[in-house]
């Protein structure tokens, strides 16, 4: 039996097997609102056989978005289009997730393929970026933030349990928080970009209060019954890498504690000259690790695209799941085309019945 074709279940969610499709920002929406794009693109990796989709990053807020074009669920109509795109992936086998997420000081930029750079500033497709302090990315994203009030602090949390709501209203049953990538939530977390000096500074405690707060408020409203789940990045690769790692474990054990259910192991990308030792599943013993020290179920990417690496990191138990993601976009039948390849018996049943049923019945012709 492959461990990668296995079930896994969590909460009351089981997924057909151990492949997601991981949040793949495709920055085609119009004021937050999906279009035939997105309708069209999420049952496709629906389709191919894995076993959870999560749509991409989704802003809490405008402000929150990466870019003008980025999706959003801050309002009725930015709901309704998701709800379409829930039941697509349902109906397609897997189980929809979405991701919820605010950019902080990475937000206002140009989509990649036209610069991936701040928006300048009078240009009035951008925005004034927030963070917990006045501290610019810098590289391609030079813009200085405007350092959150409290106020502020409380408003973007009540944005994140509005869309968690919007999000369990149009039928995800799988939750991602987007703590991680360089974002507002990580921005918290990282003592490259958080200088403050009041409860949301400081020592790790005053720096985690954010992502604790915000997850606690979520928790209150999601299903108790459905998923909750974290991308952080527990790691920076800026030469303080077991300091870091320690007080992401011991922040982990806090998320587990407040209603976390699995984490997505990720890399911080709080600065831009970090030195990423990219490789095959270079991030399989860190996740193996938070796995472990913080008794909470793991996924993770980077590097496990290879059927026979993604096997190994499950059978091993290095990872729950793997997030497979520009396979899925080469190829949306990824993981069938990964049961060929490790030899499961009748690969075909892996896709939907629909499919199913005609690769079995040609094959057997063939024969």
């Amino acid at each position: 039996m492959s461990a990668l074709f296995s079930p896994f279940r969590l909460k009351d969610v089981t997924l057909r097997n151990r492949i997601a499709v991981p949040p793949m920002c495709q920055y085609s929406a119009d004021e937050g609102v999906t279009n035939s794009w997105h309708w069209a693109h999420y049952p496709g990796m629906a389709r191919g056989g894995a076993g959870l989709v999560i749509v991409e990053a989704t802003a809490v807020s405008p402000e929150g978005r990466i870019t003008p074009a980025c999706t959003g669920l801050w309002n009725d109509a930015q709901a309704e289009g998701m709800a379409r795109i829930a039941a697509s992936i349902k109906a397609a086998g897997a189980v929809a997730g979405i991701q919820i997420a605010h950019a902080g000081r990475k937000a206002s930029a140009n989509r990649p393929w036209e610069g991936d750079d701040h928006i300048p500033a009078g240009d009035p497709r951008g925005w004034q970026p927030i963070a917990p302090s006045a501290i610019a990315f810098g590289a391609n994203l030079p813009r200085v933030p405007r350092a959150m009030t409290l106020d502020d602090i409380a408003r973007v949390k009540a944005d994140f349990v509005a869309a968690a709501m919007r999000a369990r209203d149009a039928g995800f049953e799988w939750l991602e928080l987007h703590f991680a990538h360089g974002y507002l939530a990580q921005s918290f977390f990282s003592v490259h970009s958080n200088a403050r000096d009041d409860q949301y500074g400081g020592d790790l405690a005053g720096r985690s209060r954010f992502l604790l707060e915000t997850l606690a408020a979520v928790r209150a409203v999601w299903p108790e019954r459905l998923p909750l789940t974290a991308r952080f990045g527990v790691i920076e690769y800026d030469g303080r890498d077991e300091e870091t790692l320690a007080e992401s474990i011991e922040l982990t054990r806090h998320f587990r504690e407040g209603g976390l259910d699995l984490l997505n192991v990720s890399v911080g990308f709080s600065i831009p000259d970090a030195h990423i030792p990219w490789g095959p599943a270079f991030l399989a013993p860190v996740s193996e690790r938070v796995r472990n020290e913080a008794q909470l179920p793991v996924a993770s990417s980077w590097g496990v695209d290879a059927p026979r690496v993604a096997e190994r990191v499950i059978a091993q138990q290095q990872m729950d799941l793997v997030m497979i993601g520009r396979a899925h976009l080469a190829d949306p039948h990824y993981p069938y085309r990964a049961a060929q390849y490790l030899k499961i018996d009748r690969p075909s049943w892996i896709l939907p019945a629909q499919y199913a049923y005609w690769l079995e019945r040609y094959h057997m012709a063939e024969l």
